[in-house]
């Protein structure tokens, strides 16, 4: 194949020298009907060979012979060895005298031979040589130039064969080289250059521009920017804030959401981003890790705050409502107050001392059940967080469609925060729709979308239309997706750029798929490899633990084999950790890994890089999986399932369902001596203390639990075994919401789960 394409752009080539060369325009090429200069008479060609009209005078330089009478043979005739005669005695040929020069140029300037210039003389008194001629000299420039555009294209076509990715990984580390000199800068500045600072510049540069879309009503960047000193200026008065002060925002997806984290950053406070399907004890704990004082809370959710006031008051803790009024003693309505304030300029001393290691906010490890760990987010993860849409191709001229719940990294960081970066317009939805999703991005126009696998598979699942694909979005952002819903999602919809990525809230390493390699959750780069440091390595799955050496140290996974992600944690790619939560920060560091004293970040997930340096998301290992695009940790499930009464030990794990996204909740459980299985105790335990995604679906009762050698609860063989009654002799029981309570998973039931006629 390479010998073909040498041979294609050879031709090229000399096709292009020759065009040039019968081209150019020679005064001293003698016609048949004069005299060579110098008054010889030269001697044509026999006219037999070609015919009669293909008579023409052989060029001295070119290929033939000029006897000049008089002279001697050896002096009077200058023979260019190799040439073909044929291709310059004829008024046809492609190749004039150039491309024979090509071929074999005369022997000028060997020992014994003429040089150039004296050769010429002799056969021209009087004229110029012909290397110095201006046409000849066009000449060689253009045998140059075609020469070096051969020679690029035949690189460009060798790239393209053996490094298909080549130009997509040069614009990524170019790009990311970008991201990181502007981080850096930002980094230098002082006072700290913070996100709040980036809003403002936007403020000044399109005060007008639209900043958020939201239920038929938009909201530009200058209202935001009055709206939030308002907001500032109330909390100021009301609730006394100051700079340091953690605040707890316990909202659904609304600007308000915006413009109050807007006031709050501007007053140097960070933020506690709650998630709204907690309650009762998990929420009584982000209170208590993060050290907030205030929360701020709609009418929507007051109910859940209702519930735990008493113990809020207890603990000092203030609560605002977004509302004119409430007649719930405690809580304080805001909105008025809000309202009433000035819009003026928050100024900028009253976040003087903030820097790029401070704590900006607080997000909660996603959907982790009973006991939310809170992940300490500063300025700087912040800043590098909001590149990611900039990493993606986003540009300030988009419009980014936001239906993630905004207590997420995800929709927060990538989504807002992201947006305040680019400077661009968002669509803001209060929860996902997949029967509006389309209409939404037409109606406004939608470039950039953001997704988790589930929603990628509700829109696959939705009913075919004729004009799904009449719309302007243009790249996706998000994780979690499926090689064969990635696929049927780019069929129906048509080609948008998926940009599938793998990263964590707490963590210190991410990676971006920037090829749209269906199934890959990134790249392998050095680039990245040099900013945030990793590796994988070997992990055995029954003792949930790293594979060690005999010096102690963990083993490097091979090109092609499953690993785990660990990253190392350096000044310039930290772990922070949990705040309030020092056991389970310290669970997350792995010590000793490729050399003494080295210390790591723990992932938690199995990964894989391929021979082409895609990376692969395989399984997450330890006490959580992922359900409906949130990680629910394990031991805290069981803690909740304990608590009923006929539940001695439960043992919690996550189980494939066909065509669902991540893991289902199950337990196998044992029950105390002399209780029977209470179904509608189990039922109402686990709906009042966890959220729908965390409520283990199946429950497999057993008469003990298998332990390993360390007294760790098996989960391997559990996992592979599923729940199907087929398989499964133990008692199987399905949470069924419609009885609200858990019934007996029999196998019409089974089949209507495999089948999709069971909603999970």
């Amino acid at each position: 194949m390479i010998q073909n394409l040498v041979l294609v752009v050879f031709r090229f080539i000399r096709d292009r020298v020759a065009g040039a060369a019968d081209s150019a325009e020679t005064p001293r090429r003698p016609s048949p009907q004069t005299s060579p200069p110098g008054g010889a008479q030269g001697v044509p060609r026999p006219a037999e060979r070609h015919g009669p009209s293909s008579v023409s005078w052989a060029v001295p330089w070119a290929s033939s012979r000029w006897v000049v009478p008089g002279t001697p043979p050896e002096e009077g005739v200058q023979e260019a060895s190799g040439i073909d005669a044929r291709a310059t005695s004829t008024g046809s040929s492609r190749c004039g005298g150039a491309a024979a020069l090509l071929r074999a140029p005369p022997r000028w300037g060997v020992p014994g031979h003429p040089t150039e210039e004296a050769h010429f003389s002799r056969l021209y008194p009087g004229s110029r040589s012909f290397g110095h001629d201006p046409k000849f000299m066009a000449i060689e420039m253009s045998m140059w130039f075609t020469a070096v555009v051969g020679l690029a294209i035949l690189v460009y076509v060798y790239i393209r064969t053996f490094f298909p990715y080549f130009y997509v990984d040069l614009t990524n580390i170019l790009r990311t080289l970008k991201l990181s000199f502007k981080l850096a800068k930002y980094r230098r500045c002082k006072p700290f250059y913070s996100i709040v600072d980036c809003f403002l510049d936007a403020v000044r540069r399109h005060p007008t521009k639209i900043f958020i879309h939201f239920e038929g009503r938009s909201y530009s960047y200058e209202e935001m920017d009055r709206q939030s000193n308002k907001a500032a200026r109330a909390l100021q008065a009301e609730a006394r804030l100051k700079e340091g002060d953690t605040v707890a925002l316990f909202l659904p997806n609304e600007p308000a959401y915006v413009w109050i984290w807007l006031g709050l950053t501007k007053l140097g406070c960070p933020a506690a981003l709650l998630n709204f399907n907690i309650r009762s004890k998990s929420l009584l704990h982000c209170f208590s890790c993060c050290g907030a004082k205030v929360l701020v809370v709609c009418p929507e959710l007051l109910d859940a705050v209702e519930e735990v006031l008493p113990t809020l008051r207890e603990q000092g803790i203030r609560v605002f409502l977004l509302s004119d009024s409430c007649s719930v003693e405690g809580i304080t309505p805001l909105s008025e107050k809000i309202a009433e304030a000035s819009d003026k300029p928050m100024p900028p001393e009253l976040r003087a001392n903030i820097r790029y290691r401070s704590t900006a906010l607080y997000i909660y490890t996603s959907g982790t059940t009973g006991l939310p760990k809170a992940a300490v987010v500063t300025h700087e993860r912040v800043w590098v967080a909001s590149f990611v849409q900039a990493a993606c191709g986003s540009t300030s001229e988009d419009i980014f469609y936001i239906n993630l719940p905004l207590y997420h990294s995800a929709g927060f960081l990538i989504g807002i925060v992201g947006g305040i970066e680019r400077g661009l317009t968002l669509v803001l939805r209060r929860k996902f729709s997949a029967s509006q999703f389309w209409d939404d991005c037409r109606k406004y126009n939608v470039t950039v979308m953001q997704y988790i696998g589930e929603t990628l598979r509700y829109l696959c699942n939705s009913p075919k239309k004729e004009n799904e694909k009449n719309h302007k979005v243009r790249i996706a952002i998000g994780n979690g997706v499926r090689s064969d819903v990635w696929t049927e999602f780019l069929n129906r919809f048509g080609d948008i750029k998926v940009r599938e990525l793998y990263a964590a809230t707490e963590g210190n390493i991410g990676f971006i798929n920037y090829t749209s390699k269906i199934g890959a959750v990134g790249r392998v780069n050095l680039l990245n490899k040099f900013f945030l440091p990793y590796t994988l390595i070997k992990f055995d799955i029954e003792k949930e633990e790293p594979v060690r050496n005999s010096e102690g140290l963990c083993i490097e996974a091979k090109t092609g084999e499953t690993g785990l992600l660990v990253g190392k944690i350096t000044r310039r790619s930290p772990f922070v950790g949990y705040a309030g939560n020092k056991q389970q920060t310290e669970k997350k560091r792995l010590y000793n890994v490729m050399e003494k004293g080295d210390l790591y970040f723990n992932t938690g997930d199995l990964l894989m890089f391929d021979h082409e340096n895609f990376v692969y998301f395989q399984d997450r290992v330890g006490d959580t999986f992922r359900w409906k695009g949130e990680n629910v940790a394990t031991s805290e499930v069981a803690d909740i399932l304990t608590v009923a009464n006929c539940i001695l030990e439960a043992n919690v794990y996550g189980v494939k369902v066909e065509g669902h996204e991540g893991r289902i909740g199950m337990a196998a459980i044992t029950l105390r001596e002399g209780e029977t299985f209470d179904s509608a105790d189990i039922y109402k335990q686990v709906v009042s203390y966890l959220p729908a995604y965390a409520r283990p679906r199946f429950l497999r009762i057993q008469p003990s639990l298998e332990l390993t050698g360390t007294f760790k609860m098996k989960k391997v063989k559990l996992v592979e075994e599923g729940f199907s009654p087929a398989l499964i002799k133990d008692p199987l029981y399905f949470l069924d919401p419609d009885q609200k309570t858990y019934v007996p998973l029999t196998e019409e039931i089974y089949s209507a789960i495999a089948s999709g006629k069971i909603k999970l």
